[in-house]
């Protein structure tokens, strides 16, 4: 067990594939992104050797975040690896969803659990704005074909960007009137590259839920208000699916925080909004042995910092999002 200075018990890693995208959202990065050479990032043998080494430290539960991890070479192959990792007893992955029309049931024969799918908007032509060079057809086909290969519970990831997108959030809840699905606003959080975007048109998730009942009545409150990981989860009355709101911002949930993150380049990230990271592929690759890499693990994860500082003005620009994976 992986235990925290405060008694957490940290059993959940998201590990980010590669830095690598294949959209280029406003509130992520520059449309000039400049991404990391391969060599600089977790080659798959790293990938799963680390994996061992956390599940001998109690993890149980993975996500595959990155950038973009369906952009990854061989990603069917190694998520079938991971999966096979005893120990690993939860897989899953956040994407935009671009791929998944062709990669969906793929992912799932190899053993992946289900996806997260980034949609900010139903509109076309808004969501070619907000993403640069994306299709949202190809982002709806993909939700289908992953309802279709059993990637469920489907969870759709949306952030609401002031002069963007504010108007499209009752339709976004709405899709949850007929699908099984959860819809998650997620409050645009404050990084390196486009953090005055990110601070000065932020919409708080207070002020998401207030359009959705302004329009659609009060929602039912979902159990009895206990996180189901980040989300506070309500109910449009009568619907089939679910309505999440990720406050990390303005209702940080940092005490039953049980993450840490591995970026692509192999540093252990204790806290998203936290620049302190801890270097795991350096000493991997210089020849340390799996005891001292566990042991650095452990070492890290109990200063794992008690939350962000968001609150006193401390903003990580060390990354842009894409960089850490979410």
């Amino acid at each position: 067990m992986a235990l925290d200075r405060f008694g957490r018990n940290i059993h959940y890693l998201r590990i980010s594939l590669t830095d690598h995208c294949n959209l280029r959202c406003v509130y992520c990065m520059p449309e000039d992104m400049i991404f990391r050479p391969n060599a600089e990032l977790m080659q798959d043998d790293e990938v799963l050797l680390l994996v061992r080494l956390f599940t001998s430290l109690g993890f149980d539960k993975f996500r595959l975040t990155g950038g973009e991890p369906t952009v990854r070479a061989n990603i069917v192959k190694l998520v079938g690896q991971i999966a096979d990792t005893p120990g690993v007893n939860s897989l899953s992955m956040t994407t935009n969803g671009v791929s998944l029309s062709r990669l969906a049931r793929p992912l799932a024969e190899a053993g992946l659990n289900r996806v997260n799918i980034s949609i900010d908007t139903l509109n076309p032509e808004n969501f070619r704005r907000l993403t640069r060079w994306g299709s949202l057809e190809d982002v709806w086909a993909g939700i289908l074909a992953a309802e279709e290969a059993g990637l469920t519970p489907i969870k759709l990831n949306a952030v609401i960007v002031h002069g963007y997108n504010e108007a499209e959030v009752t339709g976004l809840a709405k899709l949850t009137l007929n699908n099984p699905w959860q819809v998650r606003f997620i409050e645009m959080m404050p990084f390196a590259g486009a953090t005055d975007l990110q601070i000065r048109q932020m919409v708080t998730a207070e002020q998401i839920k207030n359009i959705i009942e302004a329009q659609l009545g009060p929602l039912e409150i979902v159990n009895g208000g206990q996180l189901d990981g980040e989300a506070r989860l309500f109910r449009i009355p009568g619907a089939a699916g679910d309505v999440g709101f990720i406050s990390s911002v303005t209702e940080p949930f940092c005490a039953a925080c049980t993450r840490a993150r591995l970026t692509a380049d192999g540093r252990l990230r204790l806290c998203l909004l936290r620049e302190g990271e801890v270097n795991l592929l350096k000493p991997l690759r210089s020849g340390a042995n799996l005891e001292e890499l566990r042991q650095t693990i452990l070492d890290a994860i109990w200063h794992k910092p008690w939350g962000h500082g968001l609150a006193e003005g401390v903003i990580p620009l060390n990354r842009v999002m894409s960089e850490i994976g979410g």
